[in-house]
């Protein structure tokens, strides 16, 4: 006889991703201060008491949520960027596209509106995303960099500085999207964008186009 677990501690396992999803719904339409964890609590299907034995604070469950719908996302694209043997100039245009898939879950978006919208009053939002978000992204890309410059492809500078002209329009889009909404007659595609904004970024960061500018002959 196949031994099965009873149906309430496959529910009690269950909980806390029940939680944060409740939670993510709650955050975005309410924002974090106005979000109450009784909301969250309702949403999940639980007693407000099931919440703290899992998330102690309000921070902490924001935490969780932003692991669970950014962070999850990242892996994905830190594990590509890990498993990749080529040169940087084939490697960025897979991770913007990536990004730019990631940026189409509307929650992420939201989520990064809401942390610029309220982590002057709540400075721990803004330290939650940074940890969780753009640190990781801006340690995987200037890392990527950096070994790009040792092995001769990308011309001298600071590689972290480089990694924010990398990152910086795709940013935007996702927040122009969020802000003024796709039916604007400027809503960039975030995949066009992605695919366009890697040919032009990789010219200006590769030895290649130095190379080409300091020899005439190249533009005859």
């Amino acid at each position: 006889m196949t031994e099965t677990k009873p149906k309430w501690n496959r529910r009690k396992d269950a909980r806390p991703a029940e939680i944060i999803e409740a939670a993510v719904d709650v955050f975005i339409a309410h924002g974090f201060a106005a979000a109450k964890l009784s909301d969250v609590a309702t949403r999940a299907g639980v007693v407000k008491g099931t919440l703290y034995r899992y998330f102690d604070t309000k921070e902490d469950l924001f935490r969780a949520v932003v692991q669970h719908v950014v962070a999850t996302n990242l892996q994905a694209i830190e594990q590509a960027a890990q498993a990749f043997r080529g040169a940087l100039a084939e490697l960025v245009p897979v991770l913007l596209i990536r990004a730019a898939e990631g940026m189409g879950d509307g929650r992420v978006p939201a989520l990064a509106r809401m942390v610029i919208a309220e982590s002057r009053a709540f400075p721990d939002l803004a330290r939650i995303w940074h940890d969780n978000v753009v640190s990781r992204i801006l340690g995987l890309l200037s890392g990527l960099i950096a070994d790009a410059q040792a092995r001769g492809e990308v011309r001298a500078g600071d590689p972290t500085a480089y990694a924010f002209s990398i990152v910086g329009p795709m940013v935007t889009g996702m927040l122009f999207h969020e802000l003024f909404g796709a039916a604007s007659p400027h809503a960039p595609n975030l995949v066009t964008l992605a695919t366009q904004h890697a040919e032009t970024v990789l010219r200006g960061l590769s030895v290649k186009s130095d190379t080409r500018r300091s020899d005439p002959s190249a533009s005859r």
